[in-house]
């Protein structure tokens, strides 16, 4: 049994792609997208009909609801493919105004809704923000279920918990380039992979204090950059995965051993926290980590969208 089928029997395995067409191969349960991800696939020839015929449908109408429709088109063929959920993002240009990513996301939902897809089959993408956090707990108390994404930090981890979340995507590569960065000559490749590696740490501490205090908030590890730190979160709630590493671990024969053990997290020593929106901005401003990638996650998925606007009305 290949590594991929073997991840699938403890841990539910995601695609993270906009390339529907890819997803058959792999059988994965559910699907993520995000801006760079989407963009990435409307350049393809392969998705440029979609979205043209997307727009012309949608002519006349503002842009950002055009958008909205294409992501969601995005999102239905999706599903398709998957059994499962596919996770949609809010413009993360949104990001620090709960009022607007309550609004975008209701509309998002209306959309899949009006397409016949239940709220049971789509997670709203929002950044770990303060704001997105508040937004995505207001969205949970309607239905509308949310993957709080951009999430680097601890506090952010028990914010969402805290805040009734169904799901969390903590970053894992990103996490890791950050520290092989900031090490430069003195970082040590093979001291710091597998349950090492720093953003492999940060999930799972993540998933021992929920487990450990019964938060039903799923954990997904995201953004990864190799195949041991997949390896090495094997048992976690969920892990979304590129196609590339996903073609990886099919190729994989050796034994997968399970590293995430939820009886274990239950009888380990972890206290109780949680946080105010003071104690929260304090915690994530002490961490340099997780406010730099934070920030430029949110840059770079901006940027994006900002170029998913411009072929849109080009």
């Amino acid at each position: 049994m290949n590594q991929l089928d073997q991840l699938k029997s403890f841990t539910t395995v995601v695609a993270d792609t906009g390339n529907f067409l890819q997803l058959a191969q792999f059988a994965p349960r559910d699907a993520t997208t995000n801006p760079s991800l989407i963009l990435k696939a409307v350049q393809s020839p392969d998705y440029a009909p979609l979205l043209k015929d997307t727009v012309a449908a949608h002519k006349g109408k503002p842009l950002d609801e055009i958008v909205d429709a294409v992501l969601v088109r995005f999102g239905l063929e999706i599903l398709k493919v998957v059994p499962g959920r596919v996770s949609t993002e809010v413009d993360a240009r949104l990001s620090f105004d709960a009022a607007a990513t309550v609004a975008r996301a209701r509309r998002v939902m209306a959309l899949y809704e009006a397409a016949g897809i239940g709220r049971d089959r789509v997670l709203i993408k929002i950044a770990s923000t303060w704001e997105g956090i508040q937004a995505a707990a207001e969205l949970e108390r309607e239905g509308i279920h949310c993957n709080l994404t951009l999430l680097f930090s601890f506090c952010q981890a028990v914010a969402c918990g805290d805040a009734g979340i169904r799901l969390i995507s903590p970053f894992v590569g990103r996490i890791y380039d950050w520290y092989k960065k900031s090490a430069g000559a003195a970082w040590n490749e093979v001291a710091s992979s597998g349950a090492n590696d720093p953003g492999v740490k940060s999930v799972a501490q993540i998933f021992n204090y929920y487990k450990k205090h019964g938060i039903n908030t799923e954990v997904m590890g995201a953004s990864f950059r190799n195949v041991g730190q997949i390896q090495a979160l094997a048992g976690c709630d969920l892990l979304t995965i590129s196609p590339d590493l996903l073609s990886q671990l099919q190729a994989l024969d050796a034994p997968l051993p399970c590293a995430l053990d939820a009886a274990a997290a239950r009888a380990a020593d972890v206290p109780k926290v949680s946080f105010d929106e003071a104690g929260f901005r304090f915690a994530l401003n002490q961490d340099a980590m997780a406010t730099e990638k934070l920030a430029e996650g949110i840059r770079l998925f901006a940027v994006d969208s900002a170029k998913l606007d411009q072929m849109i009305v080009s």
